[in-house]
């Protein structure tokens, strides 16, 4: 296929104006100006460039769903990979699915509806979610999790504890509940579909037809390793690629209360798609909303599991203080442990929470690089932290079950020694905003007329989190990944049936 190509900060709100979005996303903003990505236009590809029906560009969880689609209506499909292995986002997290309805759910009965999911994505976005993309979501995903279970996937339900938001247990994974073995059986699925997957391909141009009114997608243009560009001629385009977490520019334009956090996403997610979307006259939406996360490991680099602050565990600061509810979500809290005397805090937890960690892949290996101290008692613990001790054991003996705190946050249990503590700081690890995009995820102009055959799902569209960090609802990422890519992959299939027709 070769030719010629789960310190002090500003909290508070983030990118909530629309002509500040505007602005800052305009053709000519720096991070924009200075973004490799490139639409050329031309009457056709060059001439002999192989043509594919589909062309996904990213092979995360939503590229591989949208191809597993694709390939099962019989529709030939190429992934276009970035990395020599497929990673991304995916890759980076707990690969937590939040899906209501399943047969998986049904048969282990529980009370769940596709309504009730709802209501909770809307309750924990204060009503900021796209409502059209909530009802779209949220059925694709519950489609997705069928049909790729029908294909071999095994997933569990989730059931020892539930997240910030999630009434009912809803959250599904595979047995390893890591995002990298979730992201290899998608792989082994979509190998077994017959999808073609052509990795160290980084997409740099998307060509438009300048002889057609409507920006019709023509082909991209993919470097090598070796730089040179490579094309690839085709009716559809799925961009499954990424946000802009990674694009540090764009995060200081958009997300100051980030700008110095530690990225703990993957450093695919540069903002090509807004980069492209605004080339092309595309509407943007719901720039500030984001996933952080206040419980990143320091310094080994990791992310830990916020069932040790839902299971009964606390965020102390240098002070030897609480801060926050921590109930209220691991995304705001990011901006809350940013906001603590150098930027830190330690996730404090007893033995009982400790088991339930043991069963997660992740933290058992951080634990094995040193990220776990284990102490006696309070006294030990403020000499680790370096508090004071008065301070500490005030704030202890402040857990009273039962009955709610001055953050509104009630226990079930006081924490008893020997006690756990983990060195964390906030980070950010994912965008939720991107290209505006329909209910069947076709990507819009500014006047709200769909593109003619540009799709976008996942990290390069807007999700349901609203424009707000506290809107972010566990899973939603996820949820946009696998629920948008099979909705993408469904429309690219109906899209390519009527033209053929």
């Amino acid at each position: 296929m070769t030719s010629t190509p789960d310190e002090p900060r500003v909290a508070g709100s983030v990118a909530s104006s629309t002509e500040g979005l505007a602005s800052a996303l305009a053709p000519h903003s720096p991070a924009i100006a200075q973004h490799p990505a490139r639409v050329q236009r031309a009457a056709a590809m060059p001439p002999d460039t192989p043509h594919v029906p589909a062309v996904i560009v990213g092979g995360g969880a939503c590229g591989m769903t949208a191809a597993i689609r694709l390939r099962d209506a019989g529709v030939d499909c190429v992934v276009l990979e970035r990395d020599s292995v497929p990673s991304g986002s995916t890759a980076l997290s707990s690969g937590f699915i939040p899906a209501a309805e399943t047969r998986l759910q049904k048969s282990r009965g529980i009370p769940d509806s596709l309504a009730l999911f709802r209501r909770e994505i809307e309750a924990k976005s204060h009503g900021q979610a796209a409502p059209h993309l909530v009802v779209a979501y949220t059925e694709g995903v519950r489609q997705a999790i069928d049909a790729l279970e029908a294909h071999g996937i095994t997933f569990e339900v989730a059931d020892t504890w539930l997240y910030p938001g999630h009434s009912v247990h809803r959250i599904h994974c595979v047995p390893e509940r890591t995002g990298a073995a979730l992201l290899a059986a998608l792989g082994r699925v979509a190998a077994a579909r017959g999808v073609d997957v052509l990795t160290e391909a980084l997409v740099r141009e998307i060509w438009v037809d300048e002889s057609s009114a409507d920006d019709r997608i023509i082909g991209v243009g993919y470097q090598r390793p070796d730089g040179t560009v490579e094309r690839l001629a085709c009716g559809a385009l799925i961009l499954a690629c990424n946000g802009y977490g990674g694009n540090p520019a764009l995060v200081r334009e958009l997300l100051p209360a980030m700008a110095e956090a530690t990225f703990g996403g993957h450093v695919g997610n540069d903002g090509s798609a807004i980069a492209w979307g605004r080339r092309l006259g595309a509407r943007l939406a719901d720039l500030g909303g984001y996933q952080g996360h206040g419980s990143w490991i320091i310094p080994q680099g990791a992310l830990m599991t916020w069932a040790a602050m839902m299971e009964g565990g606390v965020q102390i600061n240098a002070r030897g203080e609480r801060f926050h509810n921590e109930n209220h979500g691991y995304s705001e809290a990011a901006v809350e442990v940013l906001a603590q005397p150098g930027g830190i805090a330690w996730n404090v937890f007893d033995t009982p929470v400790l088991d339930l960690l043991q069963t997660f892949p992740d933290f058992v290996e951080a634990q094995a690089n040193g990220a776990l101290r284990s102490v006696a008692d309070e006294a030990a613990l403020a000499a680790h932290i370096g508090c004071d001790e008065a301070a500490l054991r005030a704030t202890l003996a402040a857990i009273d079950p039962g009955v709610p705190d001055r953050f509104g946050r009630t226990f079930k249990r006081k924490l008893v020694g020997p006690l756990q503590a983990v060195k964390v700081t906030g980070s950010l690890f994912h965008t939720q905003g991107g290209l505006d995009i329909d209910a069947q995820c076709r990507v819009l102009r500014e006047d709200g007329t769909p593109l003619p055959n540009l799709l976008a799902a996942g990290g390069a569209a807007r999700g349901v989190s609203g424009n707000e960090v506290w809107g972010y609802l566990t899973g939603n990422g996820l949820l946009s990944a696998v629920g948008g890519g099979w909705l993408a992959g469904g429309t690219a299939v109906a899209m390519l049936a009527q033209e053929s027709s």
